[in-house]
């Protein structure tokens, strides 16, 4: 890409670009004079000349750099990296939490905020689950074509090795890195700053913090504890203790932004009142949910009002509530009778899935099961753990599809527990804790299937050989 290629501003561009030389004191002609380029140059950025071919890569990144801003803060991010492309293993996650996102501005102003005003940088999100932390890392790298990395422990992928795999691939695309195969991430964001062009940044986003698996005594993805010039980390995760902090970085500037404080749950309330009106103007729920209020003689206003109070500012509870109402699974419940929080939206699953009281045996074998092969897994896999007829297998499974759904996995269809947290709730429930004695024999029974299977393949190799 040539510095001489022309780029055209964004609408969003035009006015952060607008807002940015006003704040610092300048007209056209001095923030002209300043980047070194024409009236004329800045007048078709800011849209009050016209513009039919746009303007030079060299003059957008020159005016940024007087500015303090960056070139993508003008040039939407799909034009000024036109060859990027979300990373295939991320893009069904990223094209998935970015549906119906709203809000937000807040978190990406701090962001910003630091990245601005710090010369590289540690920026973390913490939240409770259903916060919208991924959500939001999704939004940030859709917009701004960030490259990143989402550690998933359902699908384990969330190992440092994978995690250095990923950005490498991304950082040789970005830049055109070269002899890279024995880098480590140090070296690799080293070689990365040195290629930045005047004024530009690498901000790289990571999610799920709290879901790295790896040996004690490091930091979490094995992140340097220094950092190149103009080199950001964005990462999100959940509150930890002191002890599980591990991301040591001296001398580093390191900000955190926690959800939970009172500041920030202000703010994230009125998000909670847009996106419950985003789904009420879906055209997949809105007629369903529409009725559901007006059966129950009362408002949108106070349907949004009453239902973002019960959310206790948890997107997921939304995500998975508000469709649940559409579908008619509530029709039976006023609306002071919704669930409140994402707990007791949890409890109401439990009793869905027929687990209130004494459960069976059957019950307990596959839900042990699943929660604790934390990665999608067939159901023919499960039915030999279980020692368990397929077929009964799969009925239950049908029954419990909105808590254990299917999923494409390495091309066959398997089923996970369809969230974490959901994951972690079961693991609180007393009435699974009396059956310590199953619970031992079915991960006996699991390891004993996985002794198998590479038993197996180990002697299926040798054959092969």
């Amino acid at each position: 890409m040539l510095e001489s290629d022309k780029v055209q501003s964004s609408e969003q561009g035009k006015a952060k670009l607008r807002e940015a030389y006003k704040e610092a004191g300048l007209t056209i002609d001095k923030l002209a004079k300043m980047a070194s380029v024409s009236e004329d140059t800045v007048k078709r950025l800011l849209g009050t000349k016209e513009c039919p071919n746009g303007v030079e890569r060299l003059g957008v990144k020159n005016i940024a750099k007087a500015l303090g801003i960056e070139p993508t803060d003008i040039i939407d991010p799909k034009d000024w990296y036109p060859q990027y492309e979300l990373p295939a293993e991320f893009k069904s996650v990223i094209q998935e939490k970015i549906k119906k996102f709203c809000g937000r501005q807040f978190v990406f102003d701090e962001i910003d905020q630091f990245i601005g005003k710090e010369t590289k940088g540690y920026f973390t999100v913490i939240g409770d689950a259903g916060m919208g932390k991924t959500a939001l890392a999704a939004k940030l790298i859709y917009d701004r074509q960030y490259p990143c990395y989402f550690n998933i422990l359902a699908e384990g992928r969330n190992r440092p090795e994978q995690f250095l795999t990923s950005i490498r691939e991304q950082l040789i695309q970005r830049y055109q890195l070269q002899n890279t195969a024995a880098d480590d991430l140090p070296t690799l964001l080293e070689k990365a700053s040195q290629k930045l062009a005047t004024g530009a940044r690498l901000i790289i986003v990571v999610d799920a913090l709290d879901e790295v698996e790896q040996e004690p005594g490091y930091n979490l993805l094995y992140l340097p504890t220094t950092l190149p010039d103009r080199v950001y980390f964005v990462l999100t995760r959940r509150p930890y203790i002191l002890e599980k902090k591990r991301l040591l970085s001296p001398g580093v500037p390191f900000r955190e932004l926690d959800l939970r404080e009172e500041e920030y749950m202000k703010l994230s309330y009125i998000d909670i009142k847009d996106y419950i009106g985003l789904f009420l103007q879906d055209p997949e729920h809105q007629e369903n949910l529409q009725k559901w209020i007006q059966d129950r003689n009362t408002t949108a206003e106070g349907f949004v009002e009453q239902v973002a109070v019960k959310s206790q500012n948890n997107f997921m509870y939304l995500r998975y509530l508000l469709p649940a109402i559409a579908n008619g699974q509530y029709n039976n419940l006023e609306l002071k009778q919704l669930p409140n929080g994402l707990q007791e939206y949890y409890q109401n699953h439990w009793v869905r899935m027929e687990m209130e009281s004494a459960p069976n045996e059957f019950k307990v074998i596959i839900l042990f099961i699943l929660k604790e092969i934390k990665t999608p897994i067939t159901s023919s896999i499960i039915a030999d753990i279980a020692e368990q007829d397929k077929y009964d297998v799969e009925k239950l499974l049908e029954r419990w599809v909105e808590y254990v759904p299917p999923v494409q996995f390495l091309g066959a269809m398997c089923y996970k527990i369809y969230h974490t947290s959901f994951a972690e709730f079961l693991e609180r429930k007393k009435e699974l804790e009396r059956e310590r004695k199953l619970f031992k024999e079915v991960n006996r029974r699991i390891a004993e299937y996985f002794r198998k299977y590479r038993q197996s393949k180990k002697e299926a190799g040798q054959s092969n050989g």
